[in-house]
């Protein structure tokens, strides 16, 4: 009996593993690039541009845009991420970021 026991927890352990596993493997899929993650936000700053012409420190927001992207082609994105999520800040409007 006791054997049977010890049996049935190694394979639900092991079927635990392999699902675990599995969804890690899926993370991986979905995740974004930092350069994506650039993009992405320098297109947001741009929408938000449009729709938030009026804001007090568009200036501001438009110098740190530039500097983002300045970083993002530098080859230095996850300073470029954070100068493009506070130009996105200056102008209101929340950073749509999936892994923040």
């Amino acid at each position: 009996m006791p054997r049977l026991s010890i049996s049935l927890l190694g394979a639900l352990l092991g079927v635990g593993l392999v699902t675990a596993a599995a969804g890690q493997s899926d993370a991986k899929v979905t995740s974004t690039t930092r350069a994506e993650r650039c993009a992405n936000l320098s297109r947001q700053f741009d929408e938000a541009l449009e729709t938030h012409a009026t804001a007090t420190q568009v200036t501001a927001a438009k110098a740190l845009q530039r500097k983002g992207n300045r970083y993002c082609a530098a080859k230095k994105q996850a300073q470029g991420i954070r100068m493009l999520a506070n130009a996105l800040k200056l102008l209101g409007v929340t950073p749509n970021d999936p892994v923040q």
